[in-house]
């Protein structure tokens, strides 16, 4: 009889202990999910498009207004670097649960389910693969700072510690991008969600603003608003004089805990997809 488990995912072993086990699965995941890009190199250069022009454009005009509060004597454009970064991972993720309902419509997820991978697995390899995407557009603005002559941290540490950040906000946003799909089930419903989500999410974060400038009813908005989180913690690590407003162990503490959450959800949910 022909195995049901997909191409590269192990199967399970009364030997084997459950963490290995689960560790196993969680690569077999995300390299199953890493292989289309490298089958796909092209979709790197499209992604680029975006933060290119969002900082050569939107933000060598706005650099000339002087009166946004960006802090000290930071330029704008070095102040808009991180929330673009953080803006471009958020518009790669959030449409990242169309592929579950490709899966769904392909017979690929009736296969992962009956797979010996338990559903966290599944669902954290899935945006594991994710965070990979987002790196890619790190490395871009990385370049792009350096063309534009932002003022942005070379330091190895602190690049480090931004491609943590980077793929911690890419797996919580394609996570909650996940769960979206669990629950509307159909492309339509989902391409309709996903752009109503987008905007509502950048322009209530201080990506290209600070907090400072919001009205207060913005402000409760953005303080739950996940993508806030991210873009402070990038700032005070991706540039020089960025600074954190929030502090950036309360910015890891509340991603990760937000992506454990998503995680959780999205696994329990998983399954009623195909339903």
């Amino acid at each position: 009889m022909k195995s049901l488990v997909p191409a590269g995912l192990p199967a399970a072993s009364p030997e084997r202990s459950a963490i290995p086990d689960f560790f196993t699965h969680l690569w077999a995941v995300t390299d199953s999910e890493l292989r289309k890009l490298r089958h796909d190199p092209f979709e790197l250069a499209t992604r680029a498009v975006q933060p290119t022009l969002w900082l050569v454009v939107f933000g060598q005009v706005m650099a000339r207004v002087r009166g946004f509060p960006t802090g000290g004597r930071l330029g704008y454009l070095t102040f808009m670097a991180p929330g673009i970064l953080a803006q471009s991972v958020l518009f790669i993720a959030i449409f990242y649960g169309i592929a579950t309902i490709w899966e769904r419509d392909l017979g690929i997820l009736h296969k992962y389910l009956v797979s010996p991978a338990s559903r966290v697995a599944l669902v954290l390899g899935k945006a594991l693969s994710a965070g990979a995407r987002g790196l890619t557009q790190a490395v871009f603005v990385y370049l792009l700072a350096i063309v534009l002559h932002i003022d942005a941290n070379f330091n190895p540490a602190a690049i480090a510690l931004v491609l943590v950040i980077v793929i911690l906000g890419s797996a919580m946003f394609a996570t909650l991008s996940l769960i979206i799909a669990c629950l509307v089930k159909t492309r339509e419903r989902f391409m309709g969600i996903g752009q109503v989500l987008t905007m509502p999410l950048f322009f209530a974060s201080n990506a290209i603003y600070p907090l400072s400038l919001m009205p207060n009813w913005l402000r409760g908005i953005s303080a739950v608003n996940p993508l806030t989180y991210q873009v402070d913690a990038l700032r005070a690590l991706m540039v020089h004089g960025g600074g954190s407003t929030l502090g950036v162990g309360i910015d890891f503490a509340v991603m990760a805990i937000t992506l454990a959450v998503f995680v959780t959800v999205g696994a329990r949910l998983y399954p009623t997809v195909i339903v």
